[in-house]
């Protein structure tokens, strides 16, 4: 009998080292998730500021601008999390607008030369080097959880307390992962 008490505490045990771990995984990534949202936010605010300073000097480049503030518009209808697919493809996208801007800007010498659009441009690269490293965080937080779901014991207890596996965040090719999101050349 007394086998069978030690047995009982030490079963329930184990599903409690087990459920906190699981807990602790899953806060992790919700953290990251709410760390890569910040920088998310972060760039669509310096995009208007962005596309001010350009349009300022080269007006006429009209469409550019509209279609960046447009495809800022639905990544930032995107930035809840729902659908991590679509989020990161519209932010790919949106990548490639802030690099068309920033060439559009390398057309216009008194623009690269002033000074708030420079201060933009390295909000901009500081933006995009923090949204790096939120999103490695973040998937590597993801992967963490979702090992431990899917191993044995721990798969026992994320059923019975319905944990789900997370979605990673990524860029939606390879060849766009690879590329540098703005070069700039060199900001003095």
């Amino acid at each position: 009998m007394i086998w069978f008490i030690v047995g009982a505490v030490t079963l329930v045990a184990l599903i409690v080292v087990l459920y906190n771990c699981l807990v602790r995984d899953r806060n992790r990534v919700n953290a990251a998730w709410s760390d890569i949202d910040v920088q998310l936010q972060r760039r669509h605010d310096l995009i208007p500021q962005l596309v001010k300073a350009v349009d300022q000097y080269a007006g006429y480049e009209r469409s550019t601008l509209e279609a960046l503030i447009a495809l800022r518009a639905e990544a930032m209808k995107l930035t809840g999390g729902e659908d991590l697919d679509e989020l990161g493809q519209k932010e790919e996208e949106l990548d490639q607008g802030i690099q068309r801007l920033i060439a559009v800007a390398e057309q216009y010498p008194d623009l690269k030369a002033n000074e708030n659009f420079l201060d933009l441009q390295r909000d901009l690269v500081e933006t995009e080097n923090y949204l790096q490293f939120a999103r490695r965080f973040y998937n590597g937080s993801v992967r963490q959880l979702n090992t431990r779901i899917e191993t044995v014991p721990n798969n026992f207890v994320a059923t019975w307390f319905n944990f789900e596996s997370r979605m990673f965040f990524q860029k939606t090719s390879d060849e766009a992962a690879n590329v540098p999101l703005v070069e700039l050349g060199s900001i003095e």
